[in-house]
């Protein structure tokens, strides 16, 4: 399969309050395997809508023969069938109608070259193992978090693309989906963009592109090889701008002493003045002459200083300031030693075999297990927000749980308020900082969640569970990682070192499990929950 360049030309994009989000774009894709990174609320999502022609052009042009499929991870609430889950349910709905017997031409343009599509998706849902009984017709909302990322990703294997788009693909998936992802990304012939900060996914790509406000740079090779070139574009910066940090203080430093000279000067002319013995005229020229040259001294002076603080303040732009959660990781002490105990608890979804779990203090306890094996149900059990089926949950310890749907994290509301909302009688600038360590902005904590990214509401979701007043003694995590930038990704593995409370947590990322440095690892299968040390 060939697949087209991808170009852009001169694409800029406003959001819809007005804000700037890239301008004059001019970049080429080439159908080659190519990651794309970016911090939180840069724009990735939106670029990707638009390479697909699923979002309209504001200015500029994308041009590129053949089809783009985009898909993008499912978050929140799931609506509607497998099969428009699977980006398909149109196709599907068309063949229906042929089989009804329609003869509309636009169904059969849309049928194409799909005339098996339904057998092909209940090929690759059998592949992945998903339930034997899963059909397009049936509603999403019955899928986990996992299984509706295959689904969605099903449709992309099933397509005849020319281009995939892939937007945070591993997001949920187990880890046994993940290696399955990467097999068929490798396998892959056409052109592929990864919006993806999963490391393993991203280190045999053919290339890196990253895109900031400054717009898009290509690098050569995968991750390793991106992160490596990025540290030393890093580190020259950083130099670049402690060099120019010093010039505008010595800058500073000769205007001051420039000026001191010239009022040292201008006394020494009013005392030779009173002095002297010379006509009035002549004493004005010379008076004239001292101030027009001490008066083109300090006009030099004062452009060069101008330059400098110029070239301190576009230094100081290639500097990426690195998001920190663990500088403000905060203090637990928990008043017992048992935190929390499931006793017999049969969950509502999920493995049907019974847990027996008994959390004390300080354990960090890692949840394995396949997809839609009742892994989130667990955690959602533990902090009492649905009843088990039967059996006994107990809790003596604060407890928080971030969630996939970021419940804790009201849509209308903006993260700075909500925070506020968890810790009342902090002050707003202490929430602020915390805020900005995390990579957030006052454009940003100031705005409804629902109108920030996916990586933003989850950073602003770990803010207003973290900081809460008082901390929570028990922390559960569902798969944190899903949408963090690289940047808050390692913030989030610093802070999962520090923390001090009782942890349990549910991720498929090496990364994230070694930085936890779980005491216990608790796995689900068809034989039952098994807990043993780690």
């Amino acid at each position: 399969m060939t697949a087209p360049v991808l170009t852009l030309e001169r694409v800029s994009h406003r959001l819809a309050d007005g804000r700037p989000l890239f301008s004059e774009l001019t970049f080429a894709f080439e159908p080659i395997a190519t990651g794309l990174v970016g911090r939180n609320g840069v724009g990735k999502s939106v670029l990707a809508r638009l390479l697909a022609g699923q979002q309209a052009l504001q200015s500029g042009r994308c041009t590129g023969n053949g089809r783009v499929m985009y898909v993008p991870a499912p978050s929140g609430e799931l609506h509607g069938t497998v099969g428009a889950l699977a980006g398909v349910g149109h196709v599907l709905a068309a063949l229906d109608r042929i089989a009804a017997g329609s003869l509309d031409p636009a169904d059969f343009t849309l049928a194409e070259g799909q005339w098996d599509l339904r057998e092909r998706l209940q090929t690759q849902w059998q592949a992945t193992g998903l339930p034997a009984d899963l059909h397009s017709d049936q509603p999403a909302a019955r899928l986990s978090g996992g299984q509706a990322m295959q689904v969605a990703l099903s449709g992309a294997w099933a397509s005849d693309a020319q281009w995939l788009i892939l937007d945070e693909p591993s997001n949920h998936l187990d880890t046994t989906q993940r290696e399955r992802l990467a097999d068929r990304i490798a396998q892959w012939r056409g052109g592929l963009l990864l919006i993806s900060h999963d490391r393993r996914l991203l280190e045999p790509m053919q290339c890196i592109v990253e895109l900031d406000e400054q717009g898009l740079r290509r690098y050569g090779g995968g991750y390793t090889s991106y992160a490596a070139q990025r540290g030393r574009e890093q580190a020259a910066a950083e130099a670049a701008l402690a060099h120019a940090r010093n010039d505008h203080r010595q800058q500073q430093r000769h205007a001051r002493e420039l000026h001191e000279r010239a009022q040292q000067r201008h006394a020494r002319g009013q005392r030779s003045a009173r002095d002297a013995n010379q006509a009035p005229i002549l004493l004005g020229l010379q008076a004239q002459r001292a101030q027009a040259s001490a008066g083109r001294q300090q006009q030099l002076q004062a452009q060069r200083l101008q330059q400098s603080a110029a070239r301190l303040h576009a230094a100081a732009g290639t500097v990426q300031a690195t998001p920190s959660l663990a500088a403000l990781a905060p203090a637990v002490q928990a008043a017992s030693q048992r935190i929390a105990c499931l006793q017999h608890a049969v969950l509502p979804h999920g493995c049907q075999h019974p847990v027996q779990l008994i959390l004390q203090r300080g354990q960090r306890v890692l949840v394995c297990g396949d997809n839609g094996s009742g892994k989130s149900t667990l955690l959602r059990v533990l902090a009492g927000h649905v009843p088990p089926r039967s059996g006994r949950v107990e809790r003596s310890a604060r407890t928080a749980l971030l969630d996939q749907n970021l419940r804790s994290l009201p849509g209308t509301q903006s993260i700075l308020h909500t925070l506020q909302q968890a810790n009342p009688t902090e002050a707003m600038a202490v929430l602020r900082t915390r805020l900005a360590l995390l990579g957030l902005d006052a454009s940003r904590i100031d705005r409804p969640a629902y109108s920030l990214s996916a990586g933003e509401r989850l950073k602003g979701a770990l803010a207003c569970t973290l900081y809460a007043d008082p901390a929570p003694e028990l922390l559960l995590l569902d798969e944190p990682g899903n949408a963090l930038d690289l940047d808050a990704l390692y913030a989030l593995e610093a802070l999962l070192q520090q923390y001090q409370g009782t942890l349990v947590m549910v991720s498929h990322d090496p990364w994230l499990q070694r930085a936890m440095v779980p005491t216990h690892r608790l796995e689900v299968s068809a034989q039952g929950w098994h807990l043993h040390p780690a």
